[in-house]
């Protein structure tokens, strides 16, 4: 295990000109985390997520990959490390017009100089990984939006990422396609050693796969809450994270 952590944010202000949605917020991911970032509607958790994909700026403070300033990082210096990392998006953003292997293969080509061969050969493979094991000719459009996610997946898999983003991985699928969905997320974090940072408002999947997590407060713009979702549960820090994990149910049940 590495002695430096892969996610570092310090001092973490998100803003949309002089709107303010986060303000001064610090919080590290370690090794091996499946770490979610929730909150409610509105509070910061997907401008947050870009922020730490560098798809937007912050508007103070720095994140750290890997112990290195990815904020302030040169353009060569991002490269390298945004290849340590993979995106899954809400919609799994395929190309429509492009076969699923076309789609896989697309990072690898970009950023590896593998033959043609050994690119096909890695994109069975992570279909593989996936449940899609001969799913490589088909089209977005001939799949299910479960399947979508999963070949999204599979995608942000592709150059053997030590970080993978999730943005509400479970957005738009059935129960039974988000439960398989969050069962990959487990195997993925188990068997591959991946760092995973999961956005989701959807507690039956912050509380199977979450091992950390930090909670975002709309009203103050901070973080509220800190640490395992399930130990939050059985100790509340404050009646808006109780009310958020419980979606207002079951206050009897709470010892005072």
């Amino acid at each position: 295990m590495k002695n430096i952590l892969p996610i570092e944010a310090k001092n973490i202000t998100v803003a949309y000109g002089s709107f303010v949605l986060l303000k001064d917020i610090s919080f590290a991911v370690k090794p091996h985390d499946i770490f979610i970032i929730m909150g409610g509607s509105g509070c910061g958790k997907s401008s947050l997520l870009r922020v730490l994909t560098d798809l937007m700026p912050p508007a103070h403070g720095d994140v750290f990959i890997d112990g290195v300033n990815f904020t302030k990082a040169d353009t060569i210096e991002k490269n390298i490390l945004m290849q340590k990392s993979g995106i899954l998006y809400q919609s799994g953003a395929l190309f429509s017009s492009m076969t699923l292997a076309e789609n896989i293969a697309l990072p690898l080509q970009q950023y590896t100089s593998y033959s043609a061969q050994t690119i096909r050969e890695l994109v069975a493979l992570k279909l593989a990984l996936v449940g899609l094991a001969g799913f490589e000719d088909f089209y977005p459009s001939e799949i299910s939006g479960g399947m979508k996610k999963r070949a999204g997946l599979a995608r942000a898999l592709a150059l053997d990422p030590e970080i993978v983003y999730f943005d509400e991985p479970s957005a738009g699928l059935d129960p039974l396609s988000s439960k398989r969905l969050d069962d990959l997320i487990i195997d993925i974090n188990q068997t591959l050693g991946t760092t995973i940072v999961v956005v989701t408002h959807e507690l039956s999947s912050i509380f199977d796969i979450g091992t950390n997590s930090i909670f975002l407060d709309g009203a103050s713009k901070s973080i509220i809450a800190r640490g395992n979702p399930k130990t939050l549960l059985k100790n509340p820090p404050n009646e808006t994270v109780y009310e958020f994990l419980t979606r207002g149910k079951h206050h009897a049940q709470r010892t005072p």
